[in-house]
């Protein structure tokens, strides 16, 4: 390769580079969202999904931005107060679906989001949310759960009430409404916390069932039968093709094509005489109503190039979440359509 050759290749790579930070900077200038950012999300955890996935985000767009954005786990109840206070743009919330789930739910200190925020981009799913037995339940699979509670029999599902952990519980006592009409106070929820919380019913005996997910339970699935601590999954929410995205070592020693064995059409939960019940457990920003519409619309064409440059996929996908990114209006219109079909399962069945 000639030296001539060589300064126009580093030319061109510099020029590259040059266009992507005056592209980051043009963003920062010309939109109204500058200084420091807190993002607030819906959990207290900065150990679970929420914070791993919104760190995710949040680090890119403040890198494209050219803003100080942190993300702080105040738990749902705090982080909508802090909306609330905020009109400027300066406090900014990520949380999931748990967020209008609470209010179909009657949960306190939730609202209608739709009516009282702005909804603002999705940007990933967590494929993971799972409902699992003891290894050596003697239920086999889901339609076998589903069948006993169709014959009488009281099957028990620890859950934490009001929202994600909760909506695959409501749809099975819809199924068996449908398939086995009059049987489905057989199936029991028992209201419990935490992951560890719901782990430690199955552990006790006092669950048959319990809710989860792939990321915190797959390890219990690789115990031997007899340790009392083993399970097995019975059923993933999640739609097929949200799984078929995951990567193809699956989480663990669990692989994509095991786990698609635990979703539709392999596992089937009816919904109405139409359609089986899916549900993916989705991530997007939520903002204050009266906050500049210019910041949405910073925020939306940030992300769109940070989507269209495809490394924040890779990082997601290696956390095990599915990248998803849905501008505002569109996301909107989406989630809004997406409750409106699980409001149904729940005024169904109470």
């Amino acid at each position: 390769m000639t030296m001539n050759k060589m300064m126009s290749g580093l030319g061109s790579a510099l020029m590259a580079l040059s266009l992507a930070a005056t592209s980051s900077v043009a963003l920062a200038q010309d939109g109204p969202l500058r200084g420091n950012v807190r993002v607030v999300i819906g959990s207290t955890s900065t150990g679970g999904d929420t914070y791993q996935n919104s760190s995710i985000v949040v680090d890119q767009l403040a890198e494209k931005l050219g803003v100080n954005m942190k993300v702080d786990a105040v738990g749902a109840s705090a982080a909508f107060r802090a909306l609330d206070r905020d009109s400027r743009g300066n406090t900014l919330m990520i949380f999931h679906d748990q967020s209008y789930l609470g209010y179909l739910y009657g949960v306190q200190g939730y609202e209608n989001i739709f009516e009282n925020y702005t909804v603002g981009p999705t940007i990933a799913i967590n494929p993971g949310n799972a409902y699992l037995v003891a290894k050596n339940s003697p239920y086999e699979n889901l339609d076998q759960v589903m069948e006993a509670v169709g014959n009488g029999e009281t099957v028990r599902v620890a859950i934490q009430p009001g929202g994600v952990s909760e909506i695959g519980f409501s749809a099975m006592k819809n199924a068996i409404s449908i398939e086995h009409p009059g049987m489905e106070d057989n199936l029991v929820a028992v209201n419990t916390g935490s992951q560890s919380d719901k782990n430690q019913q199955l552990f006790d005996g006092q669950a048959d069932v319990i809710n989860g997910s792939v990321q915190a339970n797959e390890q219990y699935t690789r115990l031997p039968e007899d340790d009392q601590k083993a399970m097995r999954f019975v059923w993933l929410t999640a739609r097929d093709g949200t799984i078929q995205q995951a990567p193809e070592e699956g989480m663990g020693q669990t692989d994509r094509e095991k786990l698609l064995e635990y979703v539709e059409p392999n596992v089937t939960v009816a919904m109405n005489g139409e359609e089986n019940f899916t549900f993916d457990k989705e991530f997007f920003f939520l903002y204050n109503k009266d906050m500049d519409p210019a910041i949405v619309t910073q925020i939306d064409e940030a992300l769109k190039e940070i989507y269209a440059e495809g490394e924040i996929q890779e990082i997601q996908k290696q956390s095990f979440f599915i990248p998803n990114f849905k501008p505002s209006g569109e996301a909107e219109t989406y989630l809004h359509d997406k409750m409106a079909r699980y409001e149904g399962i729940i005024d169904n069945i109470q």
